[in-house]
């Protein structure tokens, strides 16, 4: 069942170790078959090494298995809230590499300060706000999907193809798999960048124009980069 997808989903998991993204087991890819509305997920805790795309996990959306052996990802109930939510997108990664990570426990969004960030989002990546004490002791992962869906009100997910959930770290999505992976390597190394800008001038500014220009000249209607 859904054996393209899980080989896609698989390499994908394993683009996420190949950019150094993750360590030991700290991460998870998905993609969704949106005819059949069914989801493919890493199985919980197992390791990049000897992962198998087989062993790749088919669940719905309530999330229950309907093909494999193994668990799914913990953050499953996450995935599933935000297909639902963006019908648009058709891959996530979750990841706790290093400075998206720490943009997310500090709080912060990642601003757009440079033609990098600007080249793939639209604006500044957001970051959650605190989630309530009930949200986090009851069904956590689901909620977590929440928090990000309320923070995107008025955001359009492919503009902005990544978020920090605050004190855990970034989820990213994208059409499909590889390009939800690709947004997640972006989003770390904006975030890394942004934290050197920063150390390196504290009061610095953004030229607005130069955010619409990079943004436009890549995903706008009269886009020119790259080839036809």
């Amino acid at each position: 069942m859904l054996e393209e997808l899980k080989e896609k989903v698989f390499k994908a998991n394993l683009d996420l170790v190949k950019h150094g993204l993750v360590l030991f087991t700290w991460g998870n890819v998905s993609g969704i078959d949106r005819s059949k509305g069914l989801i493919v997920i890493k199985p919980s805790g197992v390791d990049y090494d000897v992962m198998k795309a087989e062993d790749m996990v088919v669940v719905d959306l309530d999330g229950k298995v309907v093909e494999g052996t193994l668990r799914p990802s913990s953050d499953t109930p996450t995935h599933i809230e935000l297909y639902k939510a963006f019908p648009e997108v058709g891959g996530i990664v979750h990841t706790h590499s290093t400075y998206a990570t720490a943009w997310a426990q500090a709080g912060k969004d990642i601003p757009v300060i440079g033609t990098t960030h600007a080249d793939y989002f639209s604006q500044d990546i957001p970051c959650t706000p605190d989630m309530p004490e009930e949200w986090v002791m009851g069904e956590y992962e689901k909620t977590t999907g929440t928090a990000i869906i309320e923070r995107f009100k008025g955001i359009k997910p492919l503009e902005v193809p990544g978020v920090l959930v605050k004190n855990h770290g970034p989820f990213s999505w994208g059409k499909t798999p590889y390009d939800a992976v690709y947004n997640a390597v972006v989003m770390e190394e904006v975030a890394r960048m942004a934290q050197l800008a920063f150390s390196i001038n504290p009061k610095l500014t953004m030229n607005k124009a130069l955010v619409t220009k990079h943004y436009e000249r890549k995903h706008g209607k009269n886009a020119y980069y790259g080839q036809k």
